[in-house]
């Protein structure tokens, strides 16, 4: 249901967002009658969603109260999981850090055991701010895997043994679950935190496999059926005798991710079994592997550049643990980018290696709970209960 203009939803949105700081900016703003905002306001004000305080400046006369989410009763979560850590970022309504933890973790596991920790590290990360479990409104997962977003089940996860079609928002009680791809929530976290003002961005995650957040217009762009920027399975010419986890041969991440550079590496007799030891070995010098990266980065642009003539970004942000040799990758990548898309697409385009690192993952689940909380839609159904 598309809320009407000037619902309590809509009038959450404007004063979250700064636009409106006070009940007479919002009466300009949406043109409604003040005794209808007076209305709006203390439903929200009831609900716990918005405070009012007496500390703007006066022009003469009384000061006006000013307006402000209520960031002390609420409190969201950013859950990063990946093949071997959980990262979990605790939140307030604002979007402001309040705690976070890092542990080692295998996704392989399984779901039960992964969740239960999840589930307890959100217990003590609450109890560390003393905000109780009551307190947590929504909670944002990251999963390295394909994910149905609508149901929050993972599809056919290559790395996630026995995660397939889990329901994973049903393990937890008494708060909304949103589950998506790990490349989906960074890219998110990456534009909300660093590129706010850019409409149009990339965001590739280059680890163990390959994989592309989509922002258009400033929204995350998931697809029909939330596989879009799945190009880590994007064909790559000449590489037909790599095979790829998916069962086809000569896929992106198969010639160019960080387990196929640890794969090569060791063939040339150096011990190499992850990304992991591909940045080790190129932060300590090793020409092979500087090699080996900067082609691999030739590679990834090869397919950048057709995105950039299709898409036309304003931003490509390198992410994942292989950009932490971001210097030599991106070399490769902008080597081909520049090279391949058309001079138009690329006038304006900057290739950057990630500022929020990381953390992008725990930082962009946390604002995907965020923001479905806030939604008018969602907004105007707890004002109406």
């Amino acid at each position: 249901m598309t809320p009407q203009p000037g619902s309590a939803g809509d009038v959450l949105t404007l004063i979250s967002a700064g636009s409106a700081t006070t009940r007479s900016d919002l009466a300009r703003l949406t043109g409604l009658a003040r005794s209808t905002i007076s209305q709006r306001v203390d439903a929200l004000i009831e609900r716990g969603l918005v405070e009012e305080t007496e500390s703007g400046e006066s022009t003469g006369g009384r000061p006006p109260r000013q307006l402000r989410l209520h960031t002390e009763e609420h409190a969201f979560a950013g859950v990063d999981l990946g093949a071997t850590h959980c990262r979990v970022a605790l939140m307030d309504i604002s979007g402001n850090v309040l705690g976070e933890c890092e542990d080692s973790l295998l996704i392989g596991d399984g779901p039960e055991k992964v969740l239960a920790h999840v589930d307890e590290r959100l217990d003590r990360l609450l109890g560390q701010v003393g905000r109780p479990r009551t307190a947590l409104r929504a909670l944002g997962i990251g999963v390295p895997g394909p994910v149905e977003f609508a149901t929050g089940r993972p599809n056919n996860p290559p790395i996630m043994p026995g995660w397939n079609d889990y329901p994973v928002p049903e393990y937890f009680d008494g708060v909304e679950v949103l589950v998506d791809n790990d490349v989906n929530v960074m890219a998110l976290g990456e534009h909300r935190g660093a590129f706010a003002d850019t409409r149009h961005l990339l965001f590739v995650k280059v680890g163990t496999g390959i994989g592309c957040g989509i922002m258009a217009e400033g929204k995350l762009h998931r697809g029909a059926q939330g596989s879009a920027g799945d190009i880590g399975h994007i064909r790559v010419s000449g590489h037909d005798d790599a095979g790829c986890r998916c069962g086809n041969s000569a896929c992106l991440e198969a010639v160019a991710g960080g387990a196929a550079i640890a794969r090569r590496l060791t063939e040339l007799g150096l011990a190499a079994e992850t990304g992991a030891d591909v940045v080790a070995l190129v932060q300590s010098g090793n020409t092979q592997a500087l090699r080996l990266v900067r082609e691999a980065g030739r590679l990834i642009g090869e397919v950048l550049a057709s995105l950039v003539n299709f898409f036309n970004p304003e931003v490509i942000v390198i992410g994942g643990a292989l950009s932490r040799v971001h210097e030599h990758l991106l070399a490769g990548i902008r080597e081909t980018v520049y090279r391949r898309s058309l001079p138009l697409a690329t006038h304006h385009l900057s290739i950057t290696p990630s500022r929020t690192g990381i953390n992008a993952a725990a930082l962009g689940a946390g604002i995907l709970a965020i923001e479905h909380y806030l939604s008018p839609d969602n907004i105007n159904r707890i004002v109406n209960a």
